[in-house]
């Protein structure tokens, strides 16, 4: 169907139903479809003195010469040249008695029209923001409602000389507006918001509110008022190669990233074991034991209490040994402790000492020391033995 409904014929008087009014018409009421944007009375052949019917949320307007005369609202209007002072004028209507004029008469509904669909008919390419620019194809789809604000501008702009315009008819008329729109609008919201088109779902009521800003604008210039406009889903299309491909490494990261917060530590600590246990690969080397002071200052930054005095502390007798001789080895090396998901140190045999009494160490603790191939449970130490109680294994004997 076209944009206007074109059965009836370009007669003056026909009603098409094949029956042609003679005479004056006594009433003028509404007699179209409940869909009906716009409807014209099928009669010109009309006088003063006849009745003109409004119903609610109605406008009848009249048009002589392709100009817009004047406009009634709702209730039972008896014509006279008292109400219709611009019509008066172009036709000369004279006072008293009943008049004969042609004119058309113009219905106009005013109520909403509710759910009005509207959808990309092919998915849309958007350059992501947060992707450098990749073009990603988005779908969408949703519905909006719309109501006429300005009965002599909708006829002015787009009724003209025709007989007719339904609702689908409208609508059908702005498809190319409003999906033109889409596309122009959700790239703005976009790099506006600097926000990636996967996250469009999240989204979806925020970008409708900024769409519909632009929107109205475009349906105003017609005298139509848009009342809501929504999504039922706009975002990017998962059959395209590229979405799945972007979705796959989201997932992928999300996961990794909750495994982590499972295991209890994060990139960066996983970081730092790593580079601990290449240091213990590394024994012997001025590298090694200047990187283990160097992991062990890192780590003693953030602590408080007795961890961060002695780490201090730890810190200045490190700083001593590189200017003075090296003291007499130790009977206990300084450890690393992992606690509370990340690694803390190194404590002398005081500190380790007060750690298993309050319980913060037990045999099952991950430790680690320079020497070390990689961590290991306290208590499979030997030197730490002693301190859970248990009796470290004889030396082998010497080979004669």
């Amino acid at each position: 169907m076209g944009f206007f409904n074109k059965l009836r014929s370009s007669g003056e008087t026909f009603d098409g139903q094949g029956n042609e009014r003679r005479g004056l018409v006594d009433v003028i009421q509404y007699n179209g479809a409940p869909d009906e944007l716009v409807w014209k009375f099928p009669y010109n052949n009309l006088s003063t003195g006849t009745r003109l019917i409004v119903y609610r949320s109605q406008e009848a307007t009249f048009v002589k010469g392709g100009a817009v005369c004047d406009v009634f609202g709702e209730g039972t209007h008896t014509l006279s040249t008292n109400n219709l002072p611009l019509l008066e004028k172009i036709v000369n209507l004279p006072f008293g008695g009943r008049t004969p004029f042609t004119a058309e008469v113009w219905y106009v509904n005013k109520t909403i029209r509710r759910g009005l669909k509207f959808g990309t008919p092919s998915p849309i390419r958007i350059s992501d923001p947060r992707y450098s620019g990749v073009d990603i194809s988005v779908t969408a789809h949703g519905d909006y409602s719309i109501r006429v604000k300005d009965s002599q501008m909708l006829l002015n702009e787009f009724v003209g000389t025709q007989h007719l315009l339904t609702t689908d008819e409208f609508v059908g008329q702005f498809k190319t507006m409003v999906v033109q729109e889409l596309k122009t609008n959700l790239m703005r919201y976009a790099h506006k918001h600097n926000l990636s088109t996967l996250d469009f779902p999240e989204y979806a009521p925020e970008i409708a509110d900024f769409i519909k800003e632009t929107l109205s604008a475009k349906f105003e210039l017609y005298g139509v008022k848009l009342i809501d406009f929504q999504f039922a889903h706009v975002g990017p299309n998962e059959n395209d190669s590229i979405v799945r491909k972007l979705l796959d490494n989201r997932l992928e990261a999300l996961t990794e990233r909750e495994r982590r917060s499972i295991q209890g530590f994060n990139y960066q600590q996983e970081r730092q074991f790593d580079i601990l246990e290449t240091a213990a690969g590394n024994e012997g080397s001025q590298g090694s034991d200047l990187m283990g002071a160097g992991i062990g200052l890192g780590m003693g930054v953030g602590m408080s209490g007795m961890f961060g005095a002695h780490m201090q502390q730890t810190a200045q007798v490190m700083n001593t040994q590189q200017a003075t001789p090296p003291p007499p080895p130790i009977i206990m090396s300084p450890y690393y402790v992992y606690i509370n998901g990340g690694q803390q140190g190194p404590f002398d045999a005081n500190t380790l000492q007060s750690l298993v009494a309050s319980k913060v160490l037990t045999a099952d603790t991950l430790v680690w020391k320079q020497g070390m191939g990689q961590w290991g449970k306290a208590g499979e130490q030997p030197d730490l033995q002693p301190l859970f109680g248990a009796t470290p294994p004889p030396p082998p004997p010497m080979m004669p």
